[in-house]
Formats: C-alpha cells, structure tokens, sequence
C-alpha cells in the first residue's frame, strides 16, 4: 500500500474531483453553484492555501434534526467540503487496510441493508448475541487519542496537520467530539472503531460480528461467552478508547429471540422492520397524501415519492405491510 501523501492530496487534480464529488446532489445550493462556476480559480486558492500551511476551516452551520433520533449536525463550508473529500480520499486505503471485513459503515460495497444481511447469515451458525452501542460516539471521541491512533498510520506530517485542524474545529467539545455531518467524521470515526473490532477478533475470539459505526453486534455460542464479551468490552472501550458503552442499552438474548439492529428485527429465516421505523413508515406516506390532497405536491411526484419510501421497506419481509399500507391510503 502507498503511504498517504499531503502532496498528492493537495495536488490541483485531487482538489478539482474531490470538488466535483462533494458538489454531487448539491447543485442547486447557492454556494455550491458559486463554486463550481469559477472552479479552476476556487481550486488553485486551495491549493495555494494548502501548499503554503495557511489553510483553516471556517465555523460550521449547525442544526437539530430529529429523524432518526435528536441530534446536532454541524454543517462545514462547502469549500472545507472539498478539502474533506480530498483527504478521505487520500486515506480510504489507509482505512480500508486496516478495516475488519464484518465493518459495513462508510465502505465500498457495504451499507446497512448489507449489515443486516450479514447479521442474519451469522444467526443461522450462531445461537447467542450480544448488541452494544457505544453512549454519544460521535460527540465523546477524545481527540488526543485519535489523533494519536491516526498519526502511527501518517508519516506525512503536513497531512496529519489538516488531518487535526479538520477535527478540532467544528468539534463539539473543546478536546472531544467529531462533528456529525463531516465525511472526515464518519471515515475517523469508523476508523477508531476499527480498534474495538480488532480487540473482539483477537483478544476475546469473538467468532462472528457485524459492526455500522457504534452499533456493534457479536454472535457466540452461549449465554454466559457472550455475557462475559460485554462485561470485558466496557473496560476495554473506557480503558483504551476513552469512551463509554451505553449500558443500559446492552442486550444479550438467543437468536431465536430476534435481533433488533438498524431499524430491523433480524431472525434466521425472516427479517421484519421494527416498530419505530413501521410508524415512520406509515407516517412519510400520510404526509405525502395530505400533500398531494392539499395542492403542494403533484400527484406524480407523490406517487414518485411514495414509490421510493415503499421501495426501501422490501429490504424486510414486508408484502403484507405493504399491502395493507396501500390499501389503507397510508393509514395502515
């Protein structure tokens, strides 16, 4: 594997696609438009920055969301964007190296429908589990040790310069936290968590796992193995990650019991969506009904819509779901 290079990053080539991918989906924003229409410009004044160690990225725009849980994202200037793109990219071999092949967050052919998939093959060979999840990830990360597990991998000092400056700001602590929202955030912290898969796989043995970011699953064969995997994951994570598992979270039952995991409950020959994504479900639908009976959505674009929403629950056993949702006008 090539080490990652700070040149080759801020080369005018890289910054000019890295442009290119950020912009995807986002054409019609006033500042990405701004960008694009004087690109080579744009470009060659970040890669002078660049070059020259003057570079900064400037306050993030924050907001709440609510779907799918409360939270703060934090928004970076699109020109920062850029800058992100161009490191992620730059580091993707780096991370994917070192990345266990059960990790399906923030990777090439992975995602979480493909999580899931991989989660109910394991429940047909393993007939306990235990579902961790790590309290606040992303607004808890110490900095100093990612930066520190990070900087054993980049011997290029002006890439582990940006690498920090892109992490300390926007952060939502003074020394901890990862802006929800960055790419660099969702590609450091699959990373850092990489660590936690590599001590089940070679410390605990743990035989099957499935990790999306914080939601961790390891399969194993009986109530007291995968008991004694959690009481043992909760030191390491706080000794060595300097994080907290959500305790009260933790579950360990049979497979036969159903794991609930992304949204899903996952059995071995069934997958069902869970209660709160069924009520989500039903409720996008009425939405788009009411829009579509008010005037302010077309028809065409409800059913357009409605379609894709309809689309993305048969990734669960869900034709009589469906069905009755269709039926009832999305009352269900």
């Amino acid at each position: 594997m090539i080490a990652p290079s700070f040149d080759r990053m801020a080369s005018f080539g890289a910054l000019r696609a890295a442009a290119l991918r950020a912009a995807r989906g986002h054409g019609a924003s006033r500042e990405v438009a701004a960008f694009l229409a004087d690109l080579e410009s744009e470009v060659l004044i970040m890669e002078r920055e660049l070059l020259a160690g003057t570079w900064m990225p400037r306050a993030h725009t924050t907001f709440r969301i609510r779907e799918p849980k409360p939270r703060t994202i934090s928004a970076a200037a699109f020109r920062d964007r850029v800058v992100h793109h161009a490191v992620c990219a730059e580091l993707n071999p780096l991370f994917e190296a070192r990345a266990d092949h059960d990790s399906y967050a923030c990777r090439p052919g992975k995602g979480s429908h493909a999580a899931v998939l991989r989660a109910q093959r394991h429940t047909r060979l393993h007939p306990w589990f235990v579902k961790l999840d790590i309290r606040h990830f992303f607004e808890t990360v110490p900095h100093d040790r990612l930066l520190a597990r990070l900087a054993a991998c980049l011997t290029d000092a002006r890439l582990r310069t940006v690498v920090e400056r892109i992490l300390v700001v926007g952060a939502p602590g003074a020394a901890t936290g990862i802006p929800i929202g960055n790419l660099t955030s969702q590609h450091f912290g699959n990373f850092y968590l990489s660590f936690f898969d590599q001590f089940a796989r070679r410390t605990l043995r743990v035989p099957a796992l499935v990790r999306y970011m914080d939601d961790v699953l390891w399969f194993g064969p009986d109530n007291a193995s995968v008991r004694a995997w959690a009481t043992r994951a909760e030191t390491w994570v706080n000794a060595e990650l300097g994080l907290a598992l959500k305790t009260e979270a933790t579950i360990v039952a049979p497979v036969c019991a159903g794991v609930p995991y992304l949204g899903f409950r996952i059995w071995p020959r069934l997958v069902r969506l869970d209660s709160v994504r069924v009520r989500r479900l039903r409720r996008r639908l009425r939405t788009l009904r009411l829009l579509s009976a008010a005037g302010l959505l077309s028809d065409e674009d409800a059913q357009r819509r409605a379609g894709s929403v309809l689309a993305w629950a048969t990734h669960a056993d869900t034709l009589r779901l469906r069905q009755k949702i269709v039926a009832g006008g999305g009352e269900g």
